[in-house]
């Protein structure tokens, strides 16, 4: 069975918790559902109407509280973070490296 290491902020984290909790689950078993369900022809239905509808239909799709009203970020800084983002040392060499 293969291992998956995925690094997450901490809020990402807590969600992630918070949400396999509220279906009974293990973050693992959650994590692995929800991969699954993404995954899965079978959940098939457009990108993001077809993802959500995969997660519907997998049991796997909660809904956030409202939590205010939520801004899109600056495109500005979405860039700059697109451009941030996979530029970390790659876990393999990290793993190589015996950290």
């Amino acid at each position: 069975m293969a291992q998956l290491t995925v690094r997450l902020d901490d809020e990402l984290a807590r969600e992630v918790k918070s949400h396999a909790d509220a279906l009974g689950r293990s973050v693992n078993g959650w994590v692995v559902a929800v991969l699954s369900a993404a995954v899965d022809p079978e959940f098939a239905d457009g990108v993001a109407e077809r993802t959500r509808g995969r997660l519907a239909r997998a049991g796997l799709l909660v809904l956030p509280a409202r939590r205010g009203n939520h801004e899109r970020p600056d495109p500005a800084t979405l860039r700059a973070a697109r451009a941030r983002a996979g530029t970390g040392t790659p876990l393999a060499k990290i793993v190589s490296d015996g950290r």
